[in-house]
């Protein structure tokens, strides 16, 4: 299997598989037949650091997970395909139907959708309604050029719901709309948020 990326959802073998949670709610409520989300740590002993969602939306905790122990993967990229967007059963919503708008269109990099979006469209869950944001993933392992992201920040905005997007680099993630508008950003890696004008570039010590 391939290594989990920031975002990626994974299915887990058994309840056990998912260690250090530090939140009560989780053995009530969480279940391997629910996917955990991939989230930014590193770990000593290579294990992957996850996030857990609740019921309510103030219900988010951070786990841990052997990769042996994971049995599935989705990536975001895999939900933005227009097919499968048109066979959700939640293609009436808002942020189904912008969705489908942007993968009907040929973009130069692989993009998919995260969020409550992208948890509803992978696990058929209705955690999703007309009023939800649409958060958008780019993965750029190198720089784009910057009119087709300003395309892209325009074509969102025309969209018929509120569009997020973060773009990941090989570094980490950042938001588009603050990288547009300021030329730098509040960059995520694995070892915590760093400012950067240069996304792309790794930091030396």
């Amino acid at each position: 299997m391939q290594t989990p990326q920031p975002h990626d959802l994974l299915w887990l073998d058994a309840p056990d598989a998912l260690e250090g949670v530090d939140a009560p709610w989780v053995s009530a409520q969480w279940r391997p037949e629910l996917p955990v989300v991939v989230r930014r740590d590193t770990h000593p002993d290579g294990l992957v650091a996850v996030g857990v969602r609740g019921l309510r939306r103030d219900q988010r905790a951070a786990g841990w997970v052997a990769p042996s122990r994971i049995v599935k993967r989705i990536a975001p990229q895999a939900l933005a395909d227009s097919q499968q967007l048109l066979q959700s059963p939640f293609v009436s919503q808002p942020p189904v139907q912008a969705a489908v708008q942007l993968a009907l269109r040929d973009w130069p990099w692989s993009w998919g959708i995260t969020g409550s979006v992208g948890y509803a469209l992978a696990t058929g869950i209705p955690v999703l309604h007309a009023d939800s944001d649409l958060d958008l993933l780019i993965r750029a392992p190198e720089p784009p050029q910057l009119a087709l992201l300003e395309q892209w920040r325009h074509i969102t905005t025309m969209l018929p719901c509120r569009a997020d997007t973060q773009v990941e680099t090989p570094q980490g993630g950042f938001a588009l709309a603050e990288w547009l508008r300021d030329g730098q950003v509040l960059l995520k890696t694995v070892y915590g948020p760093r400012i950067t004008r240069d996304p792309w570039q790794q930091e030396t010590s």
